[in-house]
């Protein structure tokens, strides 16, 4: 799935960074997603969960705090407060561009800024956390003793935070013991899955017990089994991905009525990605999707080609003709399944040739089953693929049409 730049404007004036992970297939809705202290969007759990969840339809923005990784601003002068304010912008960045979250997700600390921010965005339907603290204070455990030491006298200094020397004001620390979590869990309003490794030696069980027990229903609680705080294990982040969309299902819109950006005017729009040499992000009947080219000829082969589609919206076509046909005369037929090949053959006129294979599921005779397999020559696309299709000039935005290109037969 294509993975796309989405930085926005925080109300703080500071240039964010965020990166959107693409819905593949039927997009199901929208996810906010908050990394763990300090790690930034780049971190292995935000990438792989965010890609298992847009594999299973939910597109994702992961994006960079203020005063990490590529967002402006310092770190020294941030907060938990301010972290809490960033997820409301990014949230309101996700509505204006037409993909307002539904689903908030947060990772240790951003697992509790995202318990904090969740009553300030309002198309937020569920919450889930990962390894979150209880008590934001937590964090100051993760500073070492020396460092806190020093911020008793002085506006900022460095401490090591997970083996790295970060600078960390004394705001920020007062600010950590300014929150009333257990106060916000209470009114929070929305179903909530608490995920936590009972071995995690980070942040604490307890704090889960202590989240489930301040949040009312609808509630849920998934135990990681042996899973490490950072889910360094990629199996661990796949089944976390897992578990949140088969948990979130039901509080995502279906299908058929998912919030999606604004249609195109067009019937079908392609884009390249930037990832691979032809990936495409296709936009159609309000959904987005992916297209390809092998790996043998230069692509990644992470979508359908161009032929693949084209045998696909046949067999679609003809699948749809014969269910019409079936019901409009009370057949009794209960599947229909098309399977389409496409090959080219330089020596026939036309080149290209299509083969159709049926499977007619039902009690029917012999008789309709011969009446079916005649009306696939009055599918649609057969249609147009066989009596060919003429092209009007292409155009350049903004310039005059190029030259005709005339009849394809």
């Amino acid at each position: 799935m294509p993975t796309h730049q989405f930085d926005f404007q925080a109300r703080s004036g500071q240039r964010l960074s965020g990166s959107l992970e693409m819905p593949e297939g039927m997009e199901r809705g929208w996810a906010l997603f908050a990394h763990c202290f300090t790690c930034g969007r780049k971190n292995l759990a935000a990438v792989r969960i965010a890609r298992a969840l847009a594999g299973q339809g939910i597109g994702v923005l992961r994006f960079d705090f203020t005063g990490l990784g590529d967002s402006e601003g310092s770190f020294a002068d941030s907060s938990f407060s301010l972290n809490v304010q960033d997820l409301v912008d990014a949230a309101a960045a996700m509505q204006s561009a037409g993909m307002p979250p539904q689903l908030l997700i947060g990772h240790s600390l951003g697992g509790a800024a995202m318990l904090a921010a969740a009553g300030a965005i309002d198309s937020a339907r569920a919450v889930a956390t990962i390894a979150a603290p209880f008590d934001v204070e937590h964090v100051l455990h993760l500073l070492d003793p020396a460092g806190l030491a020093r911020l008793e006298e002085e506006p900022s200094t460095l401490v090591q935070i997970a083996q790295r020397p970060m600078s960390v004001g004394r705001a920020f620390v007062e600010d950590l013991r300014g929150h009333d979590q257990g106060a916000r869990i209470a009114v929070l309003g929305r179903p909530l899955l608490v995920l936590h490794a009972p071995g995690d030696r980070t942040v604490g069980i307890e704090n889960a017990t202590r989240i489930f027990l301040a949040a009312r229903h609808p509630k849920s609680f998934v135990s990681l089994d042996d899973a490490d705080h950072l889910l360094s294990n990629r199996s661990d982040a796949e089944h976390v991905a897992t578990l949140i969309t088969a948990w979130a299902g039901r509080y995502l819109p279906q299908a058929s009525t998912a919030i999606t950006a604004s249609r195109e005017a067009a019937d079908a729009v392609a884009v390249e990605t930037g990832t691979g040499k032809y990936q495409l992000e296709l936009r159609s009947g309000g959904r987005r999707w992916i297209a390809d080219e092998p790996e043998a000829v230069g692509g990644l082969g992470s979508g359908p080609t161009p032929y693949d589609m084209l045998a696909c919206a046949l067999a679609a076509c003809t699948t749809m003709t014969l269910r019409h046909y079936a019901d409009s005369r009370g057949w009794a037929v209960t599947r229909i399944r098309t399977e389409v090949s496409h090959r080219r053959d330089k020596d026939a006129s036309p080149p290209d040739v299509f083969s159709r294979q049926l499977s007619i599921d039902g009690d029917i005779d012999d008789a309709q089953r011969a009446a079916l397999l005649e009306m696939t020559l009055r599918c649609p696309v057969h249609r147009t693929l066989a009596q060919g299709s003429a092209f009007e000039p292409a155009t350049l935005a903004g310039a005059a049409p190029l030259a005709s290109t005339g009849v394809l037969r």
